[in-house]
């Protein structure tokens, strides 16, 4: 397929900057695969879409406030640098901003030289190996000097940095929040609990891979990032049950599916699990894990387009974003959510 089939034009006024101040009153636009209808509502009303012996997945990462500013210490340069995958110990594979000007050996000083890097390889597309050096403990040092890694759409400063976090955020990892969780309260998940419905809580540390912009015209060609996912024994046996019992399976995002659809490509169903997944899903992949999905509006050409057209199709998708730009529903990581039934 080429990267055209997933284009659609996008006002940019509907790119939403801020989060609304109640979680669940974002919009949710609901979609039945079968019948290829929409309708509108608030996420607070998703409770009615929902039935006793279904199973939510949601992705418990935690976003890193990894967006750090220093200088290079022989000449005091400004530099900027965001953490994307921790290789070993105090090793992180980051994105560094200027890269030309980051060799191996330069050394990097953050917070008056409460953390340092050492530069100690170098990857393409500014892409840099750093040792860090510091006192304490490593996430206090980076919670205190460091800075939420907002999307480079989303333009204006964000007043609370929880406000980037699901509230059920406990793993620490990612570079870039499960967006889709962060319409639900804990009052909203213990209400859906009390349906008899499951919750259940797979982890994948999202990486900037997942929002890169494709850059081939055939998709056949694009490469994944490889991210890092973990699945529990508890939660493998959680989704086994439900399925078995007749329950359905509702991923909570792209990237729970990712993690849902590696597992199950692999062992053929839930097992408990960990490790790295490059899993590019586009039509006409045919999803094996989930019957249902909560997504936010992604953005044109985007792998995460292409993952919610292998999962309904792809006219049927671009058919409701039409409807959605229409309604003017907010887009990307602080917008309006879909519910894919």
């Amino acid at each position: 397929m080429n990267i055209e089939d997933f284009d659609f034009d996008l006002p940019e006024e509907l790119i939403a900057q801020t989060p609304l101040k109640d979680r669940t009153s974002s919009r949710l636009l609901v979609l039945n695969r079968d019948k290829k209808q929409v309708e509108h509502r608030h996420f607070k009303d998703i409770k009615a879409y929902l039935k006793p012996g279904d199973c939510l997945v949601l992705n418990d990462t935690r976003v890193l406030p990894a967006r750090l500013y220093g200088v290079k210490e022989d000449t005091g340069a400004k530099v900027e640098v965001l953490l994307l995958k921790q290789e070993e110990n105090d090793t992180w594979e980051v994105l560094a901003k200027p890269a030309k000007k980051i060799k191996e050996g330069t050394v990097l000083l953050f917070g008056d030289g409460k953390l340092k890097a050492t530069c100690i390889g170098t990857k393409e597309h500014g892409g840099r190996i750093l040792d860090f050096a510091y006192e304490g403990i490593f996430y206090e040092v980076l919670d205190e000097l460091g800075e939420m890694p907002l999307p480079p759409y989303i333009k204006e400063q964000l007043p609370e940095r929880e406000r980037y976090q699901t509230v059920y955020a406990k793993e620490e990892g990612s570079a870039a929040a499960p967006t889709a969780g962060l319409h639900f309260t804990t009052q909203l998940l213990e209400e859906i609990k009390e349906m008899g419905v499951t919750v259940t809580f797979i982890t994948l540390h999202v990486g900037l891979g997942t929002f890169r912009p494709v850059s081939v015209d055939n998709i056949d060609e694009h490469e994944m990032h490889a991210e890092f996912y973990q699945m529990s024994e508890e939660t493998a046996e959680t989704i086994n049950r439900v399925k078995e019992s007749g329950g359905r399976v509702i991923s909570v995002g792209t990237t729970s599916t990712r993690t849902l659809e590696t597992i199950a490509r692999d062992h053929g169903r839930m097992v408990a699990s960990s490790g790295w997944t490059d899993i590019f899903i586009y039509p006409p992949y045919e999803l094996k894990a989930i019957d249902g999905l909560i997504t936010n509006f992604h953005l044109p050409k985007s792998t995460l387009i292409m993952l919610v057209s292998a999962f309904v199709d792809r006219e049927t998708v671009l058919s409701a974003y039409e409807e959605a730009v229409k309604e003017k529903y907010r887009f990307f990581s602080f917008g309006d959510a879909m519910l894919i039934l």
